[in-house]
């Protein structure tokens, strides 16, 4: 069984950053892909950004290119996000997803709030 805990949310200014951190605990397991995603009101869940654990390949939602940064720290099984030049328009809860084989486990979200 694997737990994944995000954490960092909150509340911005546009223009601010923010740094999102979800770490993946539990009996042994080998990590394939960890990422971030968000979900807005009513909407689904949209990916914001992955890293794979083999080659630290990440890739970004146009939305996030240029602003958000993913990485990973293999050693603590964490993953994180850093939010810059934040948008009143990126506010959405922001959901840790971690890929082990075929099955993703997911955090129960964090909310980031960026007011204009």
């Amino acid at each position: 069984q694997v737990q994944v805990v995000e954490s960092g949310g909150g509340f911005v200014q546009a223009g601010g950053s923010l740094r999102l951190s979800c770490v993946a605990s539990g009996n042994s397991f080998s990590i394939d892909v960890m990422g971030w995603y968000r979900q807005f009101p009513g909407k689904q869940r949209e990916l914001v950004a992955h890293i794979t654990s083999t080659d630290d390949a990440a890739t970004y939602a146009d939305s996030a290119k240029g602003r958000f940064t993913i990485s990973r720290d293999s050693a603590k099984n964490s993953v994180y996000l850093e939010m810059n030049s934040l948008k009143p328009e990126d506010t959405a809860v922001y959901y840790c997803g971690i890929v082990i084989r075929t099955l993703v486990y997911w955090g129960q979200g964090t909310q980031v709030t960026v007011s204009s």
